[in-house]
């Protein structure tokens, strides 16, 4: 029988992964011979189950060892970028994703405004971002269990709705809906999980990537925290058991947040000149 590969592995034992692909499922239509842009793949886990969907994807990362990763999954349709440039044509997606991306780069604005480049007039989009704001008592925890913002690849905590509002609204993007997951108790559970691994088993990772190294990066990683991983196996449903705890929670905002619009047709996109017709 054919090893499941390590990324799957990982996904299926994730509390915030598994939310987050749900969410995305219920928000995300893709229609018949659409071309959407899955811009900061990662190891491709998420992508993995996006290009599911039907239509065709083209995954983005900044990082080569990222993107070698990914190709286990998903073999083809793989480009590595710059920040914030996208080298592709203005107006060449029918819709792009953008998955725990945007709080990795430095220029999160012209990054938006790139996004807006690529996308046809009306064109949808779909981001995933820390959600930050004042009443998140985990973030301000995190630092003292030795979880800097580095740890993470992040440039910055997060996002509020309405900071987020006012980046798409500069980059000619209409924000039309939102929704947050992974409140206290999962975002809880997956603190303590990172700190374990930060702390106590990752060794020096191969290669510094811009989302970080609080988990696995690579198959050798992954294969040199087997046994741990064998650990977690077992006591992963007890964890998940008391992650259904946030559902007495219902009426707190999650510590990540999703949100969807389009491309505004009456607005024409920040151009940079240089990228139109490349």
């Amino acid at each position: 029988m054919e090893e499941v590969p390590w990324q799957l592995q990982i996904v299926k034992r994730s509390l915030k992964k598994k939310e987050k692909l749900d969410l995305i499922d219920n928000h995300l239509r893709v229609r018949p011979g659409e071309r959407i842009l899955d811009l900061g793949c990662a190891q491709g886990v998420l992508s993995y189950f996006l290009r599911k969907k039907g239509g065709t994807w083209v995954s983005t990362d900044l990082d080569l060892t990222n993107l070698r990763s990914s190709r286990v999954l998903l073999k083809d349709n793989l480009v590595q970028m710059g920040s914030p440039s996208l080298p592709f044509h203005d107006g060449a997606f029918d819709q792009a994703v953008c998955l725990d991306y945007l709080e990795h780069v430095d220029e999160d604005a012209a990054t938006l405004a790139e996004i807006r480049r690529v996308l046809k007039p009306g064109g949808r989009f779909l981001l995933i971002t820390p959600h930050d704001g004042g009443f998140f008592l985990l973030q301000k925890i995190r630092p003292a269990v030795g979880l800097k913002l580095e740890f993470y690849g992040h440039k910055r905590e997060g996002y509020s709705l309405p900071g987020l509002r006012r980046l798409f609204a500069a980059a000619g993007l209409r924000l039309t809906g939102r929704a947050t997951y992974s409140r206290f108790f999962t975002e809880l559970l997956e603190l303590i999980l990172n700190a374990l691994y930060v702390n106590f088993l990752s060794t020096k990772p191969q290669a510094k990537l811009r989302d970080g190294h609080i988990r696995p990066s690579t198959g050798d990683e992954f294969a040199a925290q087997k046994k741990a991983f064998g650990i977690y196996k077992v006591i992963y449903p007890f964890l998940w058991l008391a992650s259904r705890l946030d559902t007495l929670l219902f009426f707190q905002r999650g510590y990540a947040i999703m949100v969807w619009g389009d491309a505004d047709p009456g607005i024409k996109e920040a151009s940079h000149g240089h990228h139109s017709g490349r």
